[in-house]
């Protein structure tokens, strides 16, 4: 899979969400930005990007996946948004 791939995958499934993917083949750095974490603990924020896409990693076609998010008051002061 391609990193533009992932990002689509994400787009369509989980909404009001931006997503910043690096990687390449089966092994993803997925950053994901979105008021759907608001509210939510570090665990469930991770399960409702897995999830997402779980049928890809059912597959095989997704294997490693690091995976950070952000509320958008969050990831204007984060490290990883210093651009």
């Amino acid at each position: 899979m391609q990193p533009n791939e992932v990002k689509a995958l994400l787009e369509s499934r989980i909404d009001g969400c931006d997503f910043h993917i690096q990687g390449e083949g089966c092994n993803f750095q997925v950053i994901a930005v979105g008021d759907a974490f608001e509210g939510l603990s570090p665990v469930k924020r991770q399960q409702l990007v897995y999830a997402a896409l779980s049928d890809e990693i059912a597959s095989g076609a997704l294997h490693a996946i690091s995976i950070k998010t952000f509320t958008p008051t969050q990831w204007s002061t984060a490290s990883e948004n210093a651009q």
